[in-house]
């Protein structure tokens, strides 16, 4: 199984199908794949070197793949495909619903209304999405985002974790520095904790 398909960015469309984006390798051969509309929103310059995380869907009537900037993205997209019900496209449209992180927590807690806000999830898919996946994404530790549990209980909090971010990074501190110290705070402190507390502990880790 591939992991990724690097080579040169040729094409793109966006249409009532999904958002498409055609990768051409170093041997000539071009591989169309099926990206996440966020994705779509950043790609590079046609012509460019791009690299995308793929996954194989083999159906009875054909065969496709998707594709990811994030390798995290494309982990939580098989995680998510695991719970019957949740085929490609409900996969791909929690994933542009939601930041990972966020999906994430909301799992974690078991905020099965927030899930409901991502177009085609009813209460009884968003209770089963959880049922199924918490135990998984309780030990997923892919990627450098913090999963943001607790934080998806208020917008105020999630908007102090991002002002904090900021701060950090003009101080000079890598994304992945911040990304790390941020999600360990995050699991310490209170759902409603101030941005200044969330920097104040997050500075004390990467004081270290």
């Amino acid at each position: 199984m591939y992991d990724y398909i690097k080579g040169q960015f040729t094409y793109k469309v966006s249409n009532s199908k999904g958002c498409f984006a055609t990768i051409e390798t170093s041997n000539g051969v071009g591989y169309l794949l099926e990206i996440m509309d966020r994705d779509f929103e950043i790609l590079p310059e046609l012509c460019e070197t791009m690299k995308l995380y793929t996954v194989l869907i083999h159906r009875e009537d054909k065969m496709s793949l998707c594709g990811f900037l994030k390798r995290e993205d494309r982990d939580i997209f098989n995680i998510l495909t695991s719970v019957s019900g949740v085929g490609t496209k409900m996969a791909i449209t929690l994933l542009n619903s939601f930041d990972v992180s966020d999906l994430v927590g909301f799992v974690l807690d078991e905020n099965y209304k927030e899930l409901t806000r991502a177009k085609g999830v009813g209460p009884k898919l968003a209770q089963k999405i959880i049922l199924e996946l918490k135990d998984k994404l309780t030990s997923y530790q892919g990627g450098n985002t913090p999963i943001k549990q607790g934080s998806c209980t208020s917008c105020a909090n999630t908007q102090n974790t991002e002002d904090a971010q900021m701060v950090l990074l003009s101080l000079g501190y890598t994304k992945e520095e911040v990304s790390s110290a941020i999600g360990q705070v995050l699991t310490k402190l209170p759902p409603n904790a101030s941005a200044e507390e969330i920097l104040k502990d997050s500075l004390k880790i990467l004081s270290i």
